[in-house]
């Protein structure tokens, strides 16, 4: 599939600067690409690789243009134009409508004509399946859940029970969403299991991860917000509610009833304690501990930097005497 840049620039709604017949039939790094790709210029520490790049345009900043003398695409924001202009090249086929043969449905589960449900898919009572639905090979569907309008469920997906998924939704292979919550309480030496009697409510838009798991509530519902974003191997409490346009990368933990705003985005391996609230437009840096309410945006961090084992021992003896210092 080949493109013109010129085309290209007036469906992105950007300007562009160059040979606007010059064909693109799909997009590269700075440093693979060829006469006939698309590269992108989105970080100066890259702008070394402009002189011997070969590609036949650049996505790149209208400050950046004297570096790069081909044909370009002038952006305000590179990645985020190259991320659409990539999406104009995406060949992935179409799943038919229909349902496998292997396919198992509940009586009273009701599923659209126009969805997809693959091989080996199971659908528990009272589920629903919306129209342009895809499930995967290989998904299991429990009770009293919904899948929404054009969402896809990739494979080997469990919706455990009352998950409920808005539409244009992806959730990809592995994913457990609905199991029970991590409720306990101690009674006479013992833990006895709290049920979990809430549901998972996952808004427009959203992306989970592969592996990520997210509990369903005790008593009212864990919630994702229109345009969450999460990657691999994450762990989401029971009652955790999360703010649209939040993105968490991989291996996060949340514990639950925490609440994290709109627009925050979690580095990976960052860990937030239960029942505390984070404000919108926080960044939470990489392996990061968060035990307390963050009430103002901003960037916070914990722990200390990477260091030479013997330098980070010295640091840590040091961190110990700080309190009898100041006492002293």
């Amino acid at each position: 599939m080949s493109r013109r840049l010129g085309d290209i620039a007036e469906v992105l709604g950007i300007g562009m600067d160059g040979d606007a017949g010059i064909a693109i039939d799909g997009v590269a790094t700075l440093a693979n690409a060829g006469p006939a790709q698309l590269g992108f210029l989105a970080n100066p520490r890259y702008r070394g690789q402009l002189a011997d790049c070969r590609a036949g345009a650049v996505v790149i900043h209208p400050d950046e243009r004297e570096h790069w003398k081909g044909p370009a695409l002038l952006s305000r924001n590179p990645y985020a134009d190259f991320a659409r202009a990539a999406a104009l090249f995406e060949t992935a086929a179409a799943a038919p409508a229909g349902m496998h043969p292997s396919a198992v449905i509940a009586d009273d589960a009701v599923v659209d004509s126009s969805a997809h449900i693959g091989a080996h898919v199971s659908i528990g009572a009272r589920s629903r399946i919306e129209a342009g639905a895809v499930i995967g090979p290989g998904c299991v569907i429990g009770e009293d859940c919904v899948v929404g309008r054009d969402s896809r469920l990739v494979s080997r997906v469990s919706l455990v029970c009352r998950v409920r998924i808005g539409a244009r939704v992806i959730v990809h292979p592995g994913a457990v969403l609905g199991a029970d919550g991590f409720g306990l309480a101690m009674h006479e030496g013992r833990w006895i299991k709290v049920p979990q009697q809430g549901g998972v409510v996952i808004g427009d838009d959203c992306e989970i991860g592969a592996n990520t798991c997210i509990d369903r509530g005790a008593l009212d519902d864990t919630v994702l917000g229109e345009d969450v974003r999460l990657d691999n191997q994450i762990q989401i409490g029971h009652n955790v509610v999360i703010g649209a346009h939040t993105a968490m990368a991989g291996c996060c933990a949340v514990a639950g009833s925490a609440k994290i705003g709109s627009y925050c985005l979690i580095a990976g391996g960052a860990g937030i304690a239960g029942h505390i609230e984070i404000a919108d437009k926080v960044t939470v840096t990489a392996m990061s501990l968060v035990t307390r309410s963050i009430r103002e945006p901003g960037t916070y961090s914990s722990g200390t930097p990477l260091m030479p084992n013997n330098e980070w021992r010295r640091s840590a003896v040091n961190f110990k005497r700080l309190n009898k210092r100041r006492h002293d």
